[in-house]
């Protein structure tokens, strides 16, 4: 199989695990927040910026969260995972971010956006890139038994 010259280089996957983990704990610890601080991350924090019934979309999205941001984390089905999450930073930044632009300017936006924004585009590069060959979807892929990657050889998906 043909690899992407970034699949290739020597890095990628160290550059892969780091991006997987930082998305992951930042949204699982995100997601258990909702349900341990519900009036100030929750619900209260739903009604306080308008998203429709509060008291059933900010369980939902904690347990979106938690789910998806635990599968990021171990690299299972990480490219899957990373859509509903995408969905929620759009919503995030559409919801909270663009009233900012609209009353305070951009500076401000800017500044109140800038997780959310560094939490899409690692999203992003996920989706693009995948779980990476330290993840449980590699591991499964390549069978229980099968040797890792040479990191002078190039990786085959």
């Amino acid at each position: 199989m043909k690899t992407s010259p970034v699949a290739s280089a020597p890095h990628w996957s160290e550059a892969v695990l780091l991006i997987r983990l930082l998305v992951g704990a930042v949204f699982v610890s995100e997601g258990i927040q909702k349900f341990l601080f519900p009036e100030l991350l929750g619900m209260g924090r739903f009604i306080k910026i308008g998203i429709p019934s509060p008291e059933l979309l900010a369980p939902f999205v904690g347990v979106i969260e938690i789910v998806c941001g635990t599968l990021v984390l171990v690299g299972l089905f990480t490219r899957l995972s990373t859509i509903p999450l995408i969905v929620n930073m759009f919503v995030a930044i559409v919801s909270t971010k663009i009233p900012i632009l609209l009353e305070k300017g951009f500076w401000a936006m800017a500044h109140e956006a800038r997780t959310d924004w560094s939490m899409l585009l690692g999203l992003l590069s996920l989706l693009i890139a995948g779980g990476g060959i330290w993840s449980v979807e590699n591991r499964v892929r390549r069978g229980p038994g099968a040797p890792q990657r040479n990191e002078k050889s190039p990786d085959v998906r």
